[in-house]
């Protein structure tokens, strides 16, 4: 087994060591003339921006000194996502590359074409445009007239090379720096709000219309503080719905560190419900689970609740098994009126299948961020039975929110941030 833990990391060490290599070189090494200061810079770019990202991944998960986090963080995480589309943009540009070189080839000969033909060189003693006239034996010849050689001599292959390195190499980068900025700018401006309507065959018709936010991966941490808790609250009162779900994933770190960036939830209007996510339990989910309780939301651990129309029930999150505290689908759910509606709180999509086991009829859930930086979507989607939005599983319907923030890098490309409101429909309405 540590053997194959060694061999995976190695792996991965290659991978990124080759990446990186990659794009110091297309970005530096090749849009240069030869050695200098540029390249030294951008090695030393490449490099600090890794080391300040692993960095930034330690020092959260080690509990480093808050301020050290805070230092780390926002370079560090931008750069990570920074470099995933600087080499995408560069891999993307190895296709144009030969396309740029050919069109180069192609027109210098054009050019050659249409240039004016030099003017001939007039022996001296010659009358210009009469034939046969007698030169001078000895009479050296005219000079040239200057400017009369060609000002546009045939462009050499390395710098056909140059030209193409540099235009694709900018090109790459400015895609890069432009992607991550509007995702980043999406992010820090606060989660949309999106609407969806759920209906429940056993929801009574007196809850027809019933409106739930459903608050998922809100990341409170080194990057996303007070500020933005504010504007997720401030989000979440406009829609003024009848009950708020926070599906977990509400901070990275202590609340000792963060007790004042989450201090805003206290102004939730609407009665608030939390179930713990895995990041809780990176963070001392114990603790959290009183904070938040003190704040004004109620905590479901692996408990229910009977609301005047259907139940309301919350599990803890897988991550909590290994400090005794996973979730019991049993306690929860077990002896439930099975005729009432019920609606599950789970931080995780993939604990929909004990959902469907106990009756659930809908399963509210976060996790996935939907992906958060394209081409992300594509392994969250391999690991998650649903990435995103609303579908069935026999009898049981699961929604799964994109999130409200972001972890890592405050960035989403492809995988816009939201708060979506639940409105429950009777059929019976």
């Amino acid at each position: 087994m540590v053997i194959v833990f060694v061999v995976i990391v190695l792996a991965v060490l290659a991978v990124l060591v080759t990446a990186n290599w990659y794009v110091w070189r297309r970005l530096f090494r090749d849009t240069t003339g030869g050695p200098g200061w540029v390249r030294r810079a951008g090695a030393a770019l490449v490099a600090g921006g890794w080391l300040m990202a692993i960095g930034a991944l330690v020092a959260e998960r080690t509990g480093a000194p808050f301020w050290l986090q805070r230092v780390l963080a926002w370079p560090g995480f931008l750069w990570l996502a920074l470099s995933i589309y600087l080499l995408l943009g560069l891999l993307l540009g190895e296709a144009v590359r030969p396309l740029l070189r050919r069109l180069l080839e192609r027109r210098e000969p054009a050019e050659e074409r249409t240039r004016e033909p030099r003017p001939e060189t007039v022996p001296a003693g010659t009358t210009p445009g009469t034939p046969g006239t007698p030169e001078a034996p000895g009479t050296p010849e005219a000079p040239e007239a200057p400017g009369s050689e060609d000002p546009r001599p045939p462009v050499s292959a390395p710098s056909r090379r140059l030209f193409v390195s540099r235009i694709v190499g900018g090109a790459a980068a400015a895609a890069a720096v432009g992607t991550v900025g509007v995702g980043t700018y999406g992010v820090l401006n606060g989660p949309s709000v999106k609407r969806v309507t759920v209906p429940l065959a056993r929801l009574p018709r007196a809850a027809h219309g019933y409106r739930i936010a459903v608050v998922s991966d809100v990341h409170l941490g080194p990057v996303l503080g007070r500020g933005f808790a504010q504007r997720v609250v401030d989000t979440i009162n406009s829609t003024q719905p009848d009950l708020v779900a926070v599906v977990g994933d509400l901070v990275d770190g202590s609340v000792r560190d963060l007790r004042t960036a989450a201090a805003p939830l206290s102004g939730i209007k609407a009665p608030a419900y939390f179930v713990t996510g895995n990041h809780e339990y990176f963070s001392g989910a114990e603790q959290w689970v009183e904070e938040v309780r003190r704040l004004g939301l109620l905590p479901l651990e692996n408990a229910r609740t009977e609301l005047p129309w259907f139940d309301l029930a919350g599990v803890n999150d897988i991550a909590g098994e290994d400090e005794g505290q996973g979730p019991d689908f049993a306690r929860a759910l077990g002896d439930r009126d099975p005729t009432r509606a019920c609606v599950l709180l789970a931080h995780q999509p993939v604990q929909i299948h004990d959902a469907v086991e106990y009756g659930v009829d809908l399963q509210l859930s976060g996790h996935t961020h939907g992906g958060q930086l394209w081409p992300g979507n594509l392994i969250a989607s391999a690991a998650n039975p649903t990435l995103a939005g609303l579908e069935r599983y026999g009898d049981t319907q699961l929604y799964v929110s994109r999130g409200a923030g972001a972890w890592g890098p405050p960035t989403r490309v492809g995988a816009p941030s939201d708060i979506t409101v639940i409105q429950l429909a009777s059929r019976q309405a």
